[in-house]
């Protein structure tokens, strides 16, 4: 393995999206990873199907494509948690581990001697990461959580979707699981900086990161919108809250995304729809007035780019350095000349299947590049192997 991170192990004690996100990210920088599993069922998301990998006659696999989408990189053992020697196993493996990652109930590792007390007695260099959905302390710190229900309790669904006078008006979650997502960045981010710290003062660290946290946070300039003015943001469809013309529009032959900036931008822009006397209108001159009037500017808009094809716009708006852009399709995403240069999209060996196709990390090194040559591993595909390593000498952690 190549890459920043070749030189640390990490025990991925974690399953479902949030934590796998991270280790997989970790994994493409280049950090052995060991993917700890149920014996006999592995991570949850190895049922979450259809779709399912094809194996080479074409039938389905047990491999979900949500599984997939998180564990490249990735070594993997089976693990029984109510056995002991599986317990004494997990032991071992965090003692030559730089990092662990769960996402248990809270409560639940230190029942079987594995909380971050208990190991970092075995290793005190140990970057022990857990994630739970409200955090290791307060009143619902028992609960269970999901994706879905952390976009509603976060805000996230009070402003995401249309607002509730307009046709499909109603509180909408976001088309991926995004707060996993972001749950998975910030643990990588926290997890790089514990690395930093102990590289100074050899100490480990407990991250304690909280979905709901993540949520709150996510809301960013939304949070900040009332905050600063006391009014509760709402639902506004494709319309920005503080920048203004940025929504979707309709054209002759379907639909533009027009993300005007600035005040030269839309300087720019009127010019490209040849209407110049918007640009020169007080009422629309600058984005706070835009913002102000967008029920009157939006319209008239909206007239103009119904006049001509989809293609003349982004021809016209590009020409004129104006942010815009068609609504792809996810197929047509990977068909983009951008996306295909940037080489997003590569394929796998995989030991049931020809290839496996892999969407891979958007991180770029000049001096040390990653390498992407591990699938997403079968279920205990590497038990043997981790095993063989542990009955050599102990790697401590630096």
């Amino acid at each position: 393995m190549s890459g920043p991170l070749s030189h640390i192990r990490v025990l991925d004690l974690s399953r479902i999206m949030a934590g796998p996100w991270s280790s997989q990210i970790l994994a493409d920088l280049g950090a052995d990873v060991i993917k700890g599993e149920r014996k006999g069922a592995g991570d949850d998301t190895r049922g979450w199907g259809p779709p399912y990998l094809k194996d080479r006659n074409g039938k389905d696999t047990l491999e979900s494509g949500y599984f997939l989408s998180v564990n490249r990189g990735k070594r993997s053992i089976e693990i029984d948690l109510s056995n002991e020697t599986d317990v004494q196993l997990v032991r071992a493996l965090a003692a030559r581990s730089d990092v662990l990652l769960e996402n248990f109930k809270v409560g639940t590792l230190p029942r079987y001697g594995l909380g971050y007390e208990e190991l970092k007695e075995l290793n005190p260099g140990l970057i022990y990461c857990s994630i739970t959905g409200f955090g290791l302390d307060g009143p619902r710190k028992d609960q269970v959580a999901y994706d879905f229900m952390i976009q509603a309790m976060g805000g996230l669904m009070s402003v995401t979707g249309e607002r509730d006078d307009c046709p499909g008006g109603g509180p909408q979650k976001i088309g991926v699981p995004i707060i996993d997502i972001m749950t998975g960045m910030y643990a990588t981010i926290a997890i790089l900086a514990a690395l930093a710290r102990r590289y100074e003062t050899r100490q480990g660290e407990w991250i304690d990161l909280g979905m709901l946290d993540v949520a709150v946070a996510t809301l960013s300039n939304q949070a900040m919108n009332y905050l600063v003015s006391g009014n509760a943001p709402t639902r506004r469809g494709n319309k920005h809250p503080n920048i203004q013309p940025q929504d979707v529009f309709a054209v002759k032959d379907g639909y533009i995304v027009l993300a005007v900036g600035n005040d030269e931008q839309f300087r720019r822009f009127s010019k490209a729809i040849q209407r110049t006397e918007l640009a020169e209108d007080p009422r629309f001159a600058t984005n706070v007035e835009r913002v102000r009037n967008l029920e009157i500017l939006h319209p008239l808009i909206s007239a103009v780019l119904l006049e001509k094809p989809l293609d003349h716009w982004i021809a016209a708006l590009g020409d004129a350095d104006v942010p815009c852009g068609p609504i792809n399709t996810v197929p047509r995403v990977f068909a983009d000349e951008q996306v295909k240069h940037r080489q997003m999209l590569r394929t796998f060996k995989h030991p049931l299947s020809d290839e496996v196709p892999q969407v891979v990390s958007p991180m770029r090194f000049a001096n040390a590049p990653l390498s992407f040559d591990r699938p997403p591993p079968l279920l205990g595909e590497h038990t043997d192997e981790i095993l063989a390593e542990l009955s050599q000498a102990p790697k401590s952690a630096e």
